[in-house]
């Protein structure tokens, strides 16, 4: 329990849900069961775009969660996000819910014996994904799966579903960190996640229980079981982990944990439901993800994957014109092929990415910055992100007025718009380790209205007063000397595949 009290106990607190305003108290999900009756073989959309609304959702879902929750993450931190999210799991498996999560091992943030204390749960499975570097792993283990096992060590999971009794789920960009929810006091990001019901949430159970069973989706107590020198010995006692357990519900009651400005939302959640009532869309969507693994390559950093397969065919597709926004952006040659074809049929490519300015990541923006002249030949149309984006500033001024400063904001939501009529929304960065090294998911979205609200979310992100016009304002000038310095040398360094 290390993190620092914040307002993120909203988590553990906040009754909400867009969907089921005048549903009964006692079934809330019977309203959502007669609405995917009634909507055979379509999914149900809602898109999540600023952090408040995603962080409500799933605070209801797992709530309200009835017989099973099923989580993939990239990134789960200790901060109050994450140490919450945990209670919220606690919780549901104290009522009888089954709940199953998957970590990638690369950043996850968990104690040893916190992780172990949670699995303790009769109706609690934790799995980590790939542990090479992290969970259970000692640094003789981690420098030998480096040299034995490079690709290995590079392969992750980024894939992020939240899944509840099988037929309500999200996806899209965002991990479970403060950062993402707009609640650091720092840094925050601007993401787009996605609600789905029905038809598209079969495939989503489906990708998880393929990675919930492949071999590389190892218990956490097969981390800790010390045989050899490759995996640490931990061990903890029962009263030990009836303590921890306890801890994380102490943690989330606790007054202090949250501020006034929680009890006015909660205080509003009647009219907050009301607004939101009905405006989830039906249509065809179809959700994408990779297999565990990527691809059957083992030895190199190339080939290809699901993910990477379906949103080639669309920009092989587009007639017209097309919008990303993604963090990232390093085309690999075969990408930058994909749109020279697209760019010669006349399509018009919009592109909204992180300046320098506003990057957490400087080895991706290096790449970024060694190609970004010839994407702009190309005739590319880039639109650099500003780190005071001002709607963000609007979002974040009651953080503002504590701190005497607005946190920065980088850009993280990873979406597609193809002809203003098909979407996609996930977790693909357009570079290389998305391509061809991490797994992803993501939910293609074939919806004209959907596509064109997303689109104008994307354009006023590119608005003069939140992006910088790559071609004309030479977005570079606003960074820091230090942040041009250390990206100036990592251009000198050949790692492309690994960005």
């Amino acid at each position: 329990m290390k993190a620092k009290p914040f307002t993120a106990t909203l988590f553990a607190f906040l009754l909400w849900l867009p969907l089921a305003a005048h549903a009964a108290l006692d079934r809330p999900f019977s309203f959502i069961d007669e609405e995917i009756a009634r909507h055979e073989g379509q999914t149900g959309i809602y898109v999540l775009d600023t952090g408040a609304e995603a962080l409500r959702t799933r605070a209801w879902l797992a709530d309200h969660a009835e017989q099973s929750i099923e989580v993939q993450y990239f990134i789960w931190s200790t901060d109050n996000i994450g140490i919450l999210a945990a209670e919220a799991l606690m919780r549901a498996a104290k009522r009888g819910v089954k709940v199953r999560v998957i970590v990638d091992d690369l950043l996850i943030d968990a104690e040893d014996k916190t992780l172990i204390a949670l699995t303790r749960h009769p109706n609690i499975d934790i799995r980590i994904y790939n542990p090479k570097n992290s969970v259970g792993v000692p640094l003789q283990a981690r420098l030998l799966n480096v040299v034995t096992d490079f690709r290995g060590v590079n392969q992750r999971m980024h894939n992020k579903t939240f899944i509840v009794d099988g037929k309500i789920a999200i996806t899209g960009g965002r991990n479970m960190a403060a950062e993402y929810y707009d609640y650091n006091h720092k840094f925050n990001f601007r993401d787009r996640d996605v609600l789905l019901l029905g038809e598209a949430v079969k495939a989503m159970q489906s990708s998880f229980d393929e990675f919930w069973k492949s071999e590389l989706s190892v218990p956490v107590a097969q981390r800790y079981d010390g045989l050899g020198l490759l995996k640490k010995r931990v061990q903890i006692e029962e009263n030990e982990s009836d303590y921890i357990q306890q801890a994380l519900h102490d943690y989330a009651k606790s007054p202090a944990n949250f501020a006034p400005e929680i009890r006015t939302a909660i205080n509003a959640v009647g009219s907050t439901a009301a607004r939101m009532t009905g405006q989830v869309a039906w249509s065809k969507a179809e959700f994408i993800s990779d297999m565990p693994g990527k691809n059957d390559n083992r030895i190199g950093l190339g080939g290809g994957g699901r993910t990477t397969s379906a949103l080639a065919k669309l920009v092989e597709d587009a007639q017209e014109r097309i919008v990303i926004q993604s963090p990232y952006l390093v085309l690999s040659d075969a990408a930058l092929e994909l749109f020279k074809r697209a760019r010669k049929r006349g399509v018009r490519v919009r592109i909204n990415t992180n300046s320098m300015a506003s990057t957490d990541n400087f080895p991706a923006f290096s790449g970024y910055r060694n190609q970004r002249r010839q994407l702009l030949g190309l005739g590319f149309e880039i639109y650099e992100y500003k780190p005071h984006a001002a709607t963000q500033r609007q979002m974040m001024q009651a953080v503002s007025k504590a701190n005497g400063s607005a946190p920065i904001t980088a850009l993280h939501a990873k979406t597609m718009v193809v002809d203003s009529n098909i979407a996609y929304i996930g977790t693909f960065n357009f570079d290389p380790r998305s391509e061809n090294l991490n797994t992803e998911a993501g939910v293609i979205i074939h919806n004209e209205e959907l596509a064109q609200l997303i689109e104008a979310a994307i354009e006023t992100d590119m608005h003069s007063s939140n992006s910088w016009n790559a071609a004309t304002d030479d977005p570079d000038q606003y960074a820091p000397l230090s942040k041009r310095s250390k990206v100036r040398v990592l251009q000198t360094i050949p790692i492309k595949p690994l960005l």
